[in-house]
């Protein structure tokens, strides 16, 4: 009887939702419950950007306090990836670069806007059976944090179009042998979509 009872919920779901819907709610539900990675994006403003806007993605000196140590240009490098697949004209700096250097490398170009960004924040906790052997501490078990912030910027005017700053935590599935620097990919991903206009 129940399991005649499951079939119909789950045929009269089926009918109402699609199979990705259901997919999407079901690995939101198990971010929100730190199964899997999670991110939360802040946004300051709503502003969009046209999709042929030409980008130049670069990456402050500063290193996230901590002992942990991402690669000096990860989130340029992954931001790229990210934005790459929904801006034809997108061009990175190969290495981190102060917000002046930046502006004036976007300059010349040609770029419309600057994303410039930083790691604020890195807690490399312990996930595989090496790390646990260097430090043996039992706190510092547990999933990776990051913070990322990001702030696009008009290069012509110098106009601050945008900041955002993007939390995330790894989940207990995803752990393993994670580092800080893997949980930024997608969420980055995820920002060019928002200043796209191609997500909520």
């Amino acid at each position: 009887m129940r399991s005649l009872i499951l079939l119909l919920v789950t045929l009269a779901l089926s009918g109402c939702m699609k199979v990705s819907d259901l997919a999407d709610g079901a690995r939101s539900q198990l971010s929100d419950a730190g199964v899997l990675d999670h991110s939360e994006t802040r946004r300051a403003n709503t502003w969009r950007l046209q999709a042929d806007s030409f980008i130049y993605i670069a990456q402050g000196h500063f290193v996230p306090p901590g002992d942990s140590y991402p690669r000096p240009n990860v989130v340029a490098e992954q931001a790229y990836l990210g934005f790459v697949e929904y801006f034809p004209m997108v061009r990175r700096a190969d290495r981190p670069q102060g917000l002046e250097e930046a502006l004036s490398d976007a300059r010349k170009a040609g770029a419309h806007y600057l994303l410039y960004s930083r790691f604020a924040a890195a807690d490399d906790r312990i996930g595989t059976t090496e790390e646990w052997e260097d430090q043996e501490a039992l706190d510092r078990l547990g999933v990776d944090h990051s913070v990322i912030q990001l702030m696009v910027i008009e290069t012509s005017t110098r106009y601050l179009v945008d900041t955002a700053r993007i939390r995330s935590r790894g989940g207990f599935l995803t752990f393993y042998d994670n580092n800080p620097q893997d949980l930024i990919a997608a969420p980055l991903q995820d920002y060019a979509r928002h200043l796209l206009g191609l997500s909520d």
